[in-house]
């Protein structure tokens, strides 16, 4: 189902199911941190190999979405400081809660989302330079056909000293990402790259390839911070990593 409806209309039609699993749902054993609410279950999701225990009924939070909010609230002064922050590709989990904080000047951004704020092409960003203190670009560059591209213009409108949080998926075996631009069939594509729309699988050279765009970058696995009873309690994905880059 996920490799056949259109994301747009994924989107609008969580936000009226959402309330009626959450609430059949509800128990003790797992936690969502973004809301602080507990289930007996979370759901299962994937576009190919499906995985169990892993989408919040409540905010329709991933492992590494709950893994993000537990980096930027512990570790951040994302909450607390005055920051200019460009979001793409907006998650549900964090739209509204970042729009109400008091403490940033929020701007999201999408080509396709119902949900974004200003309508952009990431490799033609309507921004000027060194514009935002924090950027957010979490599982788009796998979708972006001239990533190099996407990444000069994060560069660019980043501010000299903000950081940013470029979350891809990754295959942390891989040395070299894989990418072939003659596969254009999307049953094609989702065998071989996990998802309809994805065009390559980023392997650990990902942090090379946005240090070569001018990035300092921190490859944190907050994972290894944390106990394995939150890891459980959280639905976390041990050993994902964090890409926290500087400029």
């Amino acid at each position: 189902m996920l490799n056949t409806i259109p994301r747009p209309l994924l989107i609008r039609s969580s936000y009226l199911v959402r309330p009626v699993i959450a609430t059949f749902l509800k128990g003790s054993k797992y936690t969502d941190p973004i809301d602080g609410k507990n289930f007996k279950m979370f759901l299962p999701y994937g576009y190919g190999n499906q995985r169990n225990n892993v989408l919040s009924p409540s905010t329709l939070s991933l492992e590494r979405h709950r893994l993000l909010w537990l980096y930027l609230q512990n570790e951040t002064d994302f909450f607390t400081a005055k920051k200019r922050v460009l979001h793409f590709a907006p998650e549900q989990c964090f739209l509204k809660r970042f729009k109400n904080l008091k403490n940033i000047d929020y701007t999201t951004t999408d080509l396709e989302s119902p949900i974004a704020d200003v309508k952009a092409d990431i490799c033609n960003l309507p921004f000027e330079d060194n514009s935002y203190d924090i950027i957010l670009c979490n599982h788009v560059l796998e979708h972006i056909p001239d990533d190099t591209k996407a990444m000069q213009e994060l560069y660019r409108v980043m501010k000299p000293g903000g950081y940013g949080v470029f979350q891809i998926p990754q295959d942390l075996t891989r040395d070299i990402t894989f990418e072939d631009d003659s596969i254009t069939d999307k049953k094609e594509r989702a065998a071989i790259f996990g998802q309809y729309d994805h065009v390559r699988i980023y392997g650990r050279d990902y942090f090379n390839k946005l240090r070569s765009i001018g990035f300092k970058v921190e490859e944190i696995d907050y994972t290894a911070t944390l106990s394995d009873t939150d890891i459980e309690r959280y639905c976390l994905a041990k050993g994902e990593i964090i890409p926290v880059v500087y400029k």
